[in-house]
């Protein structure tokens, strides 16, 4: 579940070239807050993997909610 969350995630990411210094800049603009900016295209891609990752484990340490992305849903459940 947790794969296809992240993989319909970055199926939603936007990629660009900045204007002032030519680096490549990326988002994913349903996970507010989740971009990276890097030297060339593939680093972006990789970098705003990361933080996807890092951003979802930090919604779930805070209990945040988490957007439901292309009908996936993560829900946390107490365990007993």
């Amino acid at each position: 579940m947790l794969t296809k969350y992240i993989q319909a995630a970055l199926h939603h990411a936007k990629y660009g070239i900045l204007d002032d210094d030519g680096s490549f800049y990326g988002e994913i603009p349903v996970c507010n807050g989740v971009y990276a900016n890097t030297s060339n295209l593939e680093e972006c891609r990789e970098q705003l993997e990361e933080v996807l990752e890092e951003w979802i484990l930090l919604s779930i340490y805070k209990n945040l909610p988490l957007p439901v992305i292309d009908g996936i849903e993560l829900t946390i459940n107490e365990a007993a």
